[in-house]
């Protein structure tokens, strides 16, 4: 099966909060990597979401600089869009 790799950055203006993530984050600029894969016996090239994953500041006075989360990628996009609400 053939996949697709992408990254994207998503700048947040308000805080915001993922399911899958830990507390409010805060606004600012986010890598969002995402990874598809064909979908197989149509008559055009058509790919499906498989995987998202946002990544964070490790939490305060972990050392850990970033990390990697798996996040729902429907759920990142109404997070998108209500940030850019009024």
């Amino acid at each position: 099966m053939f996949e697709r790799k992408s990254q994207r950055t998503v700048t947040f203006v308000k805080p915001f909060q993922l399911s899958s993530v830990d507390g409010v984050q805060p606004p600012g600029a986010y890598s969002v990597e995402i990874e598809e894969e064909l979908i197989e016996g149509l008559s055009f090239p058509a790919y499906r979401r498989v995987l998202t994953v946002i990544l964070l500041p490790g939490p305060s006075g972990s050392g850990i600089l970033v990390q990697a989360v798996t996040v729902n990628g429907d759920e990142l996009d109404e997070a998108e869009r209500l940030d850019a609400l009024p």
